[in-house]
């Protein structure tokens, strides 16, 4: 059962290529890019298994701080992050928190919408870009 607010989009790329390919399309779109956090390199440096699971941290402030202005809690939830893991099947997977969910956990109102329509739409695109 996937968690409240996560979308979660299948890869037909490898766990690397996703990632890179979702690295890409973002820097391609001027948002900067914060952190590349390797969880299994992170797992192996302690002797423990996991598959590939990556979470890239991302964010634009013209896009983040109107969320902040109307709320300063959001930012626990900003910058954005999309997290790349392989499955024990094979399969990967790329997912994020919906920003509609982020605004609803938060009580944002009216005032954001449009922003966060707009975040919503930016990850929905970056995510096709990155698995298809």
């Amino acid at each position: 059962m996937a968690a409240p607010g996560l979308t979660t989009v299948r890869s037909k790329y490898s766990a690397s290529e996703t990632l890179d390919r979702l690295e890409a399309e973002v820097k391609a779109r001027g948002i900067e890019i914060f952190a590349r956090i390797d969880h299994a390199a992170g797992a192996t440096a302690v002797g423990l298994p996991l598959w590939p699971t990556t979470v890239l941290i991302f964010g634009n402030a013209k896009a983040g701080t109107p969320l902040m202005q109307a709320d300063q809690a959001v930012g626990i939830d900003l910058p954005l992050k999309a997290l790349v893991y392989e499955d024990a099947s094979g399969a990967v997977w790329l997912a994020y928190n919906d920003p509609r969910w982020i605004a609803q956990r938060h009580g944002l109102g009216a005032l954001v919408a449009a922003n966060v329509e707009g975040l919503a739409k930016v990850l929905e695109s970056l995510a096709a870009k990155a698995t298809a």
